[in-house]
C-alpha cells in the first residue's frame, strides 16, 4: 500500500496515463465508423457495355477507383452521396476526335459534358506540337494526341497539297520523344486538303506508324482517290473518321449501297468513326442509308472545335442523341463512346468501364423526353424526341463541382 506521501504521486501518474490514452480512446469510434467509400452514386441505371451491365444499382468509389456496384448501398457508408435516381450512369465518355489547340476550347469545357478522356485528332504536326502537348499535360481530363502527318498540322488552305509537308523522319522523331502523349497519326485526305496526294499521304503515315506500332486515323470523304484505294492501305486498328460523309468517294456506291470493300475493311479490323464536325462529314441521308444496311459506327465522336460548341455539334451528348434519333438504342450509343472508344486507342484500354478496380471516371447523363432539333452538315434539321444532357461527372474519383 502506498504511503500518504506517495499517494499524490500515484494519482498524478494514473491521471497522466489516462490522459495519454484518452485521445486514442476518443479516436477509436471514428476509425470504427469511418466512411467505407468516398462517394456513392445512388439509384441510377448503370450502363457498362464492357461489363455487360444494365441495371439500377449504386456505384461506390474509394481512393479514386470503382469499389463496388450493387443495389442499396447505405448512404451512411459514404462521405458524399450523389443521387442519380432516374439518370443514366456510365463510364466517363471518351471522344476520340476533337481539336483542342484552339484556346477557346479548353478540355475542361468537354469535361463538364461528361468527357473524361479526349483525343486531339491532328491539330498539330511535327513542327508545332508544343502548345498542344502543354494542354495535354495540364488538362483536368485525360488528353492524348494524334500527330498530323502534315508538319504544321491543320491548315485552312490544305496541309498536304504540297506532299513534301509530310516529313516521315521528323514526324517519327517527335512521336518517339513524346510517346506518353502522342498515340498515333492523323491524315486528312479530302480533295481540298490533300488533292491528288491522298494515297501518298497514307503511305507516308504508314512509314511512321508501323515501326512505332501506333494507329493511323484517316479523314475521308470528297477525296480525289476512291475510298477502296484508301482502305487498301490501312491495317487492323486503323480508324476511318467521317464515315457518313456525303459523296464523292464515301462508303456508299452510286445506288446507295455500302461498298463491299468497306465491309471487307471492317472484317479486317479497320474501325469506322463518326467525327460529326460541321462541314462535309455527315448527312442524315448517308447515315440513314448505311444504318438501314446495318453499317453502324464503331465509335461516335464529335470532331469538336470552339465553333462547333455553338452550332451543329454543341457537345458529345448532343451527337450521341442524333444516333438515337436515327434508331440506335441508348445502350448501343453509350457503348460507342465508352467501351468501343477505349478499345479503339490502345492507350485508352484501361478506361471506358466501371469494373471493380478501374479508375473512377463516371458520367451521369439525363435522358429527357420532348421535341429537340438536330442538324446535319447540310444544315438539314430533324426533330428528335429524346436527348441526353450532362448531369454530373466524376474524374479520377473526384466529383466535378459546378
Amino acid at each position: 500500500m502506498a504511503s500518504d506521501a506517495e499517494a499524490p504521486k500515484m494519482i498524478r501518474r494514473q491521471f497522466l496515463r489516462a490522459s495519454a490514452l484518452a485521445p486514442a480512446v476518443l479516436a477509436q469510434p471514428t476509425r470504427l465508423f469511418a466512411a467505407e467509400y468516398d462517394l456513392v452514386i445512388r439509384g441510377g441505371r448503370v450502363l457498362d457495355a464492357a461489363e455487360r451491365l444494365d441495371r439500377v444499382a449504386d456505384v461506390a468509389i474509394r481512393d479514386g477507383r470503382i469499389s463496388a456496384i450493387r443495389p442499396n448501398i447505405a448512404p451512411s457508408a459514404a462521405k458524399e452521396v450523389l443521387d442519380a435516381t432516374g439518370k443514366l450512369v456510365m463510364p466517363g465518355l471518351i471522344d476520340i476526335h476533337t481539336h483542342l489547340a484552339d484556346k477557346l476550347l479548353p478540355p475542361a469545357t468537354c469535361l463538364a459534358d461528361g468527357v473524361t478522356t479526349l483525343l486531339d485528332a491532328g491539330s498539330r504536326g511535327s513542327d508545332n506540337p508544343d502548345d498542344l502537348l502543354a494542354i495535354a499535360q495540364s488538362s483536368p481530363n485525360r488528353v492524348r494526341i494524334l500527330l498530323n502527318i502534315g508538319h504544321l498540322g491543320v491548315l485552312p488552305e490544305g496541309e498536304l497539297l504540297d506532299i513534301e509537308n509530310a516529313n516521315v523522319a521528323r514526324t517519327r522523331q517527335v512521336i518517339e520523344r513524346n510517346r506518353q502523349w502522342i498515340v498515333g497519326i492523323k491524315a486528312r485526305l479530302s480533295r481540298t486538303v490533300a488533292g491528288e496526294h491522298d494515297l501518298e499521304a497514307v503511305r507516308r503515315a504508314r512509314q511512321v506508324a508501323d515501326p512505332l506500332k501506333v494507329p493511323i486515323m484517316v479523314h475521308v470523304g470528297q477525296s480525289v482517290s476512291p475510298l477502296p484505294e484508301i482502305l487498301a492501305l490501312l491495317r487492323p486498328g486503323d480508324i476511318v473518321t467521317h464515315l457518313y460523309s456525303p459523296p464523292p468517294h464515301g462508303i456508299l456506291d452510286d445506288n446507295g449501297r455500302v461498298l463491299p470493300q468497306v465491309r471487307e475493311a471492317r472484317r479486317r479490323g479497320i474501325l469506322f468513326d463518326v467525327g460529326n464536325g460541321r462541314s462535309g462529314h455527315i448527312t442524315w441521308d448517308v447515315a440513314e442509308r448505311a444504318m438501314q444496311q446495318d453499317f453502324l459506327p464503331d465509335t461516335i465522336s464529335s470532331d469538336m472545335t470552339a465553333i462547333g460548341r455553338t452550332y451543329q455539334v454543341f457537345n458529345l451528348p448532343n451527337v450521341m442523341s442524333k444516333f438515337m434519333l436515327l434508331g440506335m438504342p441508348v445502350e448501343q450509343v453509350i457503348a460507342r463512346v465508352t467501351a468501343n472508344a477505349a478499345r479503339a486507342i490502345p492507350e485508352f484500354k484501361a478506361y471506358g468501364s466501371l469494373r471493380t478496380g478501374a479508375v473512377a471516371d463516371v458520367a451521369v447523363l439525363d435522358l429527357k423526353e420532348g421535341d429537340f432539333e438536330f442538324v446535319d452538315n447540310a444544315d438539314t434539321k430533324r426533330t428528335g424526341h429524346r436527348k441526353l444532357f450532362p448531369y454530373a461527372v466524376v474524374v479520377g474519383g473526384k466529383r466535378l463541382q459546378a
